[in-house]
């Protein structure tokens, strides 16, 4: 057998070819902390490749709108993607799903506090975890209850975190209880009534619209599988149920290999629908939640629609059994057709400056620099040209301009936009 070619040989063949090389070859994981996040600050292009400070800011205020990027993990990926393109079509922008000035200065209404908080462990994130979950559905179904399996695992749940960016983000700190550490602060679930549901098969988008059409959250999702799709047409929420059992059925579900007699699996987080089951008027349909919510774009599901538990947990508050309508799209049309927003070809408002003097960013800010936005609320306030040397030119000798970024946000946001209200305390 020919042994393959040595590494250095094949780069050069691939730079010779302009071969295209995965994007996590590309850009390697530089660590960085909750107070570089804090102090990321959009540069004017796309989102860097790989992890960044910044993706993962962006991706804390995407959940906080109520546009989910599912985890929170600090890498450009579909998911996070597919929530600039819904965060977009929300406010009447065009929908490319790329980051740009337009959609970061709509996102300060949401960054208004930190993006990062200290957290104790405490003795009650330690209880009654499991050792692991075996795949076998007998085997689930002799245990206790489908707990979370570490610390990690549920701390991620609760700060809409991946539970190895809460790793990556304490590097050397044992996760026991009475250690300090640092995660994201998302807001408490959003609150409001969601009189239907539509559910976007090409796009893997769920979003929630009131009585007034308007959007309220929009979520990633698991739906359906070629072999296995998901129902068609309009149906209606038939039941809620929180922390619910499981119970599997060959005959009516599916079959898994060695296990041909029903079985009721225990409750769980990371039981086979999560800690929530929003059931259809659809027969044995039904929106979830995920024990792997990191997955949501790479697994397949039976026909049900997976969500992040946190997501599945927000709208199963929102819906009312009768009074929520579910509607499954036809493939080929998108949330954007049946609702006519975001068909935008061109900003609402003129384009956006960005701050005088400010580059594009590819790399991780230094986070001694203070993070500085601009208040939407404020009147314009004036910004003093560059110097040639600042400092030995008074204040009052230097002209005052008007700061584009203040102008353009007074009229950026669109009619029917609204910012979900901070009605509870901090998670």
């Amino acid at each position: 057998m020919t042994p393959p070619p040595a590494r250095p040989l094949l780069l050069a063949l691939g730079l010779t070819l302009g071969w295209a090389w995965p994007a996590a070859a590309q850009t390697p994981d530089l660590p960085f902390t909750a107070a570089q996040i804090e102090a990321a600050q959009y540069g004017g292009a796309d989102l860097p490749g790989g992890r960044s400070a910044l993706t993962a800011k962006v991706q804390l205020l995407l959940d906080r709108s109520g546009t989910s990027p599912g985890v929170i993990d600090g890498f450009k990926g579909g998911m996070s993607q597919s929530a600039i393109k819904a965060f977009e079509r929300r406010t009447g922008l065009p929908q490319d799903g790329v980051m740009d000035p337009h959609v970061w200065n709509l996102l300060q209404s949401f960054a208004t506090r930190p993006v990062t908080q200290s957290y104790v462990i405490t003795a009650d994130d330690a209880a009654g975890l499991a050792a692991s979950i075996p795949t076998d559905y007998a085997e689930k179904a002799l245990m206790p209850a489908m707990a979370h399996t570490s610390i990690a695992e549920r701390l991620g749940e609760r700060f809409h975190m991946d539970e190895k960016f809460i790793e990556f983000l304490n590097p050397g700190v044992a996760l026991v209880p009475g250690a300090t550490i640092q995660v994201m602060a998302p807001n408490p679930r959003l609150r409001g009534q969601v009189t239907r549901i539509i559910i976007d098969k090409d796009n893997r988008r769920v979003a929630g619209y009131n009585a007034r059409g308007q959007m309220v959250v929009d979520y990633p999702a698991t739906i359906g599988s070629s072999v296995t799709p998901s129902p068609q047409g309009a149906h209606n929420v038939r039941t809620v149920a929180i922390n619910p059992n499981y119970t599997y059925n060959p005959d009516v579900n599916f079959r898994q290999e060695g296990n041909d007699s029903p079985l009721v699996i225990p409750p769980g987080p990371n039981g086979p629908v999560g800690t929530v089951w929003i059931g259809l008027t659809k027969p044995t349909y039904g929106i979830h939640g995920t024990p792997t919510p990191s997955q949501l774009f790479a697994n397949q599901s039976m026909g049900c629609v997976r969500l992040t538990n946190w997501d599945a947990e927000e709208l199963a508050g929102m819906v009312s059994i009768g009074g929520t309508e579910v509607q499954f799209l036809d493939a080929g049309v998108t949330i954007a057709d049946v609702t006519g927003s975001g068909t935008a070809v061109s900003p609402p408002v003129a384009d956006i400056a960005l701050p005088q003097g400010t580059t594009a960013q590819t790399d991780t800010p230094d986070p001694v620099q203070p993070l500085s936005l601009p208040d939407p609320l404020a009147a314009p306030t004036a910004v003093a040209p560059a110097a040639p040397d600042a400092a030995t030119v008074p204040d009052a000798a230097v002209p005052a301009t008007p700061d584009p970024l203040s102008d353009a946000l007074s009229g950026a946001l669109p009619d029917g936009f609204v910012v979900p209200p901070l009605e509870e305390g901090q998670p």
